[in-house]
C-alpha cells in the first residue's frame, strides 16, 4: 500500500518569518517560478529554510556539481516578505501535504498573507496578456483594492491553489490570492514573469527589475520565429519536391 505525500518546511534560521509569502511553482509556462526566482536572486533574499519531502517524486537540482534543494524558503533581508520557491511540479494529489507545510509554517510565524503566482495555459486574446485574480474577501480588501488586475470570471482551483484558497476560506491559512496571468508554452514564458514582477513592485513595493528578463524573451521570441520561418521552408521545399520525378537509385 502506498503511503501518503508528505511535506515539511524545515526552517534553518531562528529569527522570525512575517510580512506576505510569495509563493512560484514550477507548473507550465514557469512563470510565478521565474518571476520569484529572478526576485531572490536580485534582491539577494537569503535562502532561511527547504522543503523536505516524503513519498512524491523529487529531484536533484545542480549547477557547476552542486545539488540544491528542490524546494526552497527565502527571506528579504528585512525578512518582511518571504518566498517559497519549487523547481519540481507538485501533483495534484499532493497539494493537501504541501498545505499542511505551509499551514504550520503559517501557525509559528508571523506570515500575514499568501500570493501565488499561477500561469495557466487558457485560451484568450492578443488583448489579453494581463494578471487576473482569485482571492478570498480578505485579500481583496488588503492587497487589491484600487489595482488594475480584474477577477477570473470562473472556473476551479486545483491542486495547490485550490488547496491553499479552501483552507484560506476555512481561516486554516492566512488571506490568500491566486494572481493568474495566461501563459504560451513551450519552454518559460518571460513576457508573463515578466507581468508578475510588475506586480510586485507595484503591490508589494519590491524594486526589481526586469530588464534581463526581458532580454531574454526577445532571444526566445527570436528562436522561435527563426524556428518558424525554417520549418516553413522545410515544408514549402517538400511540397516543391513534390512535384519532382522520382530517383530510385538509392531506394
Amino acid at each position: 500500500m502506498a503511503s501518503d505525500p508528505r511535506y515539511e518546511i524545515v526552517v534553518s534560521d531562528d529569527r522570525e518569518l512575517e510580512g506576505p509569502l510569495l509563493v512560484g511553482l514550477s507548473n507550465f509556462g514557469l512563470a510565478g517560478l521565474t518571476a520569484v526566482d529572478h526576485l531572490t536572486t536580485q534582491l539577494e533574499f537569503e535562502q532561511v529554510g527547504h522543503v523536505r519531502a516524503r513519498n512524491v517524486p523529487s529531484v536533484a537540482p545542480f549547477e557547476d556539481g552542486t545539488p540544491r534543494h528542490p524546494m526552497r524558503l527565502y527571506a528579504a533581508p528585512d525578512r518582511d516578505h518571504c518566498v517559497l520557491l519549487g523547481e519540481i511540479v507538485v501533483p495534484v494529489w499532493a497539494g493537501p501535504a504541501l498545505a499542511d507545510a505551509v499551514e504550520n509554517l503559517a501557525a509559528s510565524s508571523e506570515l500575514e498573507e499568501v500570493t501565488l503566482l499561477h500561469g495557466v495555459p487558457f485560451p484568450h486574446g492578443p488583448d489579453e496578456h494581463a494578471l487576473f485574480f482569485v482571492a478570498t474577501p480578505e485579500y481583496r480588501d488588503r492587497r487589491l483594492e484600487g489595482t488594475d488586475l480584474g477577477p477570473l470570471r470562473g472556473g476551479v482551483l486545483d491542486g495547490v491553489p485550490g488547496e491553499f484558497t479552501s483552507r484560506s476560506l476555512a481561516g486554516e491559512l492566512p488571506p490568500t490570492g491566486t494572481v493568474v496571468t495566461p501563459i504560451h508554452p513551450p519552454g518559460p514564458d518571460f513576457e508573463a514573469a515578466i507581468r508578475y514582477l510588475a506586480f510586485l513592485r507595484e503591490e508589494y513595493g519590491l524594486e526589481v527589475e526586469d530588464e534581463r528578463l526581458r532580454e531574454r524573451s526577445e532571444s526566445m521570441n527570436r528562436y522561435y520565429g527563426e524556428l518558424a520561418d525554417r520549418m516553413e521552408a522545410i515544408e514549402a521545399g517538400g511540397a516543391e519536391e513534390r512535384h519532382l520525378p522520382i530517383d530510385r537509385m538509392f531506394m
